[in-house]
């Protein structure tokens, strides 16, 4: 299997709410360094898994309404808890549809798995990954 990475980086705020959480449950900020991982079968024509810089660019897009922004006050996630894991799925959902629907460039339909990964500080990472239907 063949895999292209890109990455960037969010910063945010945002408080949990349950004792599982401890002090977190308090207003806290983090920088979130988020891995995106797509994996082809098989090479496109051009030789590629996908558009390195449409790719980036899709990732770029669904970060910026997160940036600086307290995630407790954003109203798609009202009453969640915007765990690590929690963002991983989020961030997953927007990728898996920019690749279906053609955002990544052309054969970013055959793109097979995508993994989300953040790293949430020097010793904590999560991610959640999943195959594409199709």
């Amino acid at each position: 299997m063949f895999a292209v990475e890109v990455r960037d980086h969010v910063m945010i705020a945002h408080s949990f709410k349950g004792d599982l959480f401890g002090p977190a449950q308090k207003l806290h900020g983090a920088t979130f360094v988020i891995d995106v991982a797509f994996f082809r079968k098989e090479l496109g024509p051009e030789g590629v898994v996908v558009d390195i810089g449409r790719a980036h660019e899709a990732l770029k897009a669904t970060l910026g309404p997160l940036n600086y922004q307290n995630l407790d006050e954003l109203p798609q996630f009202a009453d969640q808890n915007t765990t690590t894991e929690f963002l991983c799925k989020h961030i997953f959902d927007a990728m898996a549809q920019a690749a279906t629907s053609g955002a990544l460039g052309p054969g970013s339909e055959k793109i097979a798995k995508i993994r989300v990964l953040i790293g949430e500080s020097h010793v904590a990472r999560a991610w959640y990954e999943a195959e594409l239907a199709g």
